[in-house]
């Protein structure tokens, strides 16, 4: 996912400080949407585009915790980044522990800004790539039979198809078979290759 088809969303309530922060932003090819409180932002977002939040941390009505906890319950963590009028360690510790890429005081230097931005927008695309290569895991573990999951099940646990025939009631040559099935439909040449994608498609 590259950073030029990600949106930025600034979320503040003063005015001044999304203008700013939106000419910073822009002047270097980012694209940027601004919000005026966390309910207009989480309303207008939408869930499945690239981007990151740059939050206040105490916006009126629901303030930046609350934005945060609502971004970690998405499908996709969408990162965010607070700024706060006011350095605060515990509220800093708060925001860091529960995964916010940075913590910035304002005035925010610029050059912080946009170096926590970056970091941002590359987690955001790596954790989008990793829930496509989940999804097609799942998708590919939905076209086994039955009898192919149990092979698949056994492969990964270490056994040999002598093994498996004996463990299912059946000739090691109907095992190859379904075996070769299995390994054709997961996509895979290799066992370390089946186990890599049978746990990512497992993996909740």
């Amino acid at each position: 996912m590259s950073d030029a088809a990600a949106t930025i969303h600034l979320v503040d309530d003063d005015e001044a400080i999304l203008k700013a922060l939106k000419r910073l932003l822009v002047t270097v090819g980012h694209q940027v949407e601004t919000h005026r409180t966390a309910e207009e932002f989480l309303e207008r977002r939408d869930p499945d585009a690239p981007g990151c939040a740059v939050v206040d941390l105490g916006l009126p009505g629901m303030d930046g915790f609350g934005v945060q906890t609502v971004l970690c319950s998405d499908h996709v963590e969408f990162p965010i980044i607070f700024l706060t009028g006011r350095g605060d360690i515990r509220a800093c510790a708060r925001a860091m522990k529960a995964g916010a890429v940075d913590f910035l005081t304002k005035p925010v230097d610029a050059a912080s800004l946009l170096s926590a931005v970056s970091e941002a927008l590359q987690q955001d695309a790596n954790a989008r790539k990793a829930g496509e290569a989940r999804r097609d895991a799942e998708r590919r573990l939905g076209t086994l039979t039955p009898r192919e999951r149990e092979v698949l099940s056994c492969v990964v646990a270490g056994r040999l198809n002598k093994q498996i025939a004996v463990e299912l009631g059946t000739v090691e040559k109907t095992v190859k078979v379904h075996r070769g099935r299995m390994m054709e439909k997961m996509g895979v040449r290799t066992v370390a290759d089946l186990v890599r994608v049978a746990a990512m498609a497992r993996a909740q």
